[in-house]
């Protein structure tokens, strides 16, 4: 392993490694002091942005990548889960942008959640959820993007649920969990279909050995978990929910780094979209429905955050038409702008009402809206239709709940009362059957 390789395995590691080492004491009875966390946060993403200026004054400077393999994890017959991380051109802005914000935002949180109840447990989920990134953005095959992948999704439902003695952040994490999970099966689905098709689902092998036809069904799996993640049509409902969190992790989650985790992956698999035809018009689709909707939703939001959310979605569903229109480099450059533009937005929020009385008070009444000349090109029906449909954010959890969530919660209930029946009828639900059974035994014995 020469010093590439090692810095690289060190900037993955180093929040793993904290966030480990901080979970034992937790776990022993000890909570460290918020000036401890604060100075092993500073130097773990200090010497991180170090480790990753190295790496990229390698990748882009001198060209190539920088990989390391670990062997694999497991093997299971034909199945092997190999453990390579990887550096190059397409994953190094992403690798960057993950070390500088996250470091941004535990500078940020140290004042923001000072004398909080959950100081630690925040950083906790800080570090994890940093580690998961890297991890993602640095995998060298699918199977071990799934993992870091999982691990920015269970951190995000968690941070949603922050402020866990209120209903409301623990209800909406549990939305949120649900609509994660539900789409997450697409990439499940989608990895197991390379290893079936192609015998393996590394970056380099994968494409190469896959049909159109089976490209085509790849890119339609990975496209729904791409969706769910970045909060793409139909699936935007949750994110104004995901705001119940602090702001600081609305910032670095929905503002830069675990939205953009859906653009990231179809940029792995951009060839193959673009062999395509109906890959990529569900892209540009998906893309060109969320943008308009996010716009829209995003002028009705009558709070400061939710309005970032969905300004947010918007920027990510244009995201997603360059990424289908193959401006592969024009979309990493927006995903990059577009993430450190919306941190810093969101680290303003709470103070932006304040400057807000401010400039009215300088101008001497309201500022003039904005959006007004194109309002004005509908009829007056059609522009109170057009509000009703924004304020309840395009009805998408309506329609989930009626034909998804509630279909499926019927089938479980018949599914349940079909399992009574039968173990009803087999004495299985029978509590004290294993007793008596045991007796008898017993008495055969004897």
């Amino acid at each position: 392993m020469d010093l590439f390789q090692g810095l690289l395995v060190f900037a993955v590691a180093a929040p793993g490694v904290v966030f480990t080492a901080l979970a034992l004491l937790w776990l022993a009875g000890y909570e460290p002091r918020e000036g401890f966390i604060a100075r092993i946060t500073e130097l773990t993403f200090a010497t991180s942005v170090a480790a990753v200026a190295a790496i990229g004054w390698k990748t882009w400077a001198r060209g190539g990548s920088i990989a390391v393999s670990f062997g694999n994890w497991f093997t299971a017959g034909e199945y092997h889960f190999p453990l390579v991380l990887m550096v190059d051109r397409l994953s190094l802005p992403f690798f960057a942008m993950t070390v500088g914000l996250a470091g941004l935002i535990g500078q940020f949180s140290v004042t923001y959640l000072h004398r909080e109840r959950g100081f630690l447990r925040f950083f906790l989920l800080l570090h994890l959820f940093t580690f998961g990134s890297l991890m993602a953005f640095s995998a060298g095959s699918f199977d071990l993007l799934v993992a870091g992948w999982e691990i920015v999704g269970i951190t995000s439902v968690l941070l949603i649920a922050f402020f866990q003695q209120r209903p409301a952040p623990v209800e909406n994490a549990l939305r949120v969990f649900g609509i994660y999970r539900a789409c997450d099966v697409g990439l499940l689905v989608g990895v197991f279909a390379m290893h079936h098709w192609a015998g393996t689902a590394s970056f380099v092998y994968t494409f190469p050995s896959l049909t159109p036809a089976q490209s085509t069904v790849v890119c339609l799996l990975l496209l729904l978990a791409a969706a769910g993640k970045a909060a793409q049509v139909p699936f935007s409902g949750w994110l104004p929910r995901a705001m119940e969190g602090p702001t600081p992790s609305s910032a670095i989650f929905y503002g830069a780094i675990s939205i953009h985790a859906g653009a990231y992956l179809l940029l792995r698999v951009q060839p193959m979209v673009a062999e395509s035809h109906l890959a990529t018009l569900l892209v540009i689709a998906t893309g060109l429905a969320t943008a308009i909707h996010g716009t829209m939703a995003g002028r009705a939001s009558a709070d400061a955050k939710t309005s970032l959310a969905y300004a947010s979605l918007t920027q990510v569903g244009v995201v997603f038409v360059e990424i289908g229109m193959g401006w592969k480099w024009i979309a990493v450059a927006h995903v990059v702008g577009h993430a450190t533009v919306r941190t810093l937005q969101f680290l303003r929020a709470p103070s932006m009402l304040h400057d807000d009385h401010k400039m009215h008070s300088a101008v001497g009444g309201e500022v003039s809206r904005t959006g007004q000349h194109l309002e004005a090109l509908f009829p007056d029906r059609m522009q109170l239709w057009l509000y009703r449909w924004s304020l309840d954010r395009g009805h998408l959890d309506t329609i989930l709940d009626r034909f998804a969530i509630e279909p499926l919660t019927r089938l479980a209930a018949i599914f349940a009362k079909l399992d009574s029946i039968g173990r009803g009828a087999s004495g299985i639900g029978d509590e004290d059957r294993p007793i008596r059974l045991a007796r008898a035994a017993g008495e055969e014995r004897s």
